[in-house]
């Protein structure tokens, strides 16, 4: 095993949603994830947080990860019709898009 390989970190999608849920929770938003079901609205985002009257849509994925083209449809549909939506793949996006 090379050197850098053992202090290679691998963060995981999960991993960033719980970081969301914490930070969420710290910053006093009303949130809760979103669940896929049948007749959902294809592209859905992971989560709904709602903090003054200001709701917020938002996909999370790991680092380096991309939306699929229904995420970028609906976040599209979204923004149109003056909804926020976020796209959280690290603690720097979190701290920059959600305050």
């Amino acid at each position: 095993m090379k050197r850098k390989d053992r202090f290679k970190i691998n963060i995981t999608e999960n991993n960033v949603k719980r970081l969301v849920k914490d930070y969420l929770d710290i910053k006093g938003y009303f949130h809760f994830p979103i669940l896929q079901g049948l007749g959902a609205y294809k592209g859905i985002p992971d989560r709904m947080a709602v903090k003054n009257g200001k709701t917020i849509y938002i996909e999370v994925k790991k680092p380096g990860g991309k939306l699929t083209e229904n995420q970028v449809e609906f976040q599209a549909d979204m923004e149109r019709a003056g909804g926020e939506y976020v796209l959280i793949t690290c603690f720097e996006d979190l701290i920059n898009k959600i305050i």
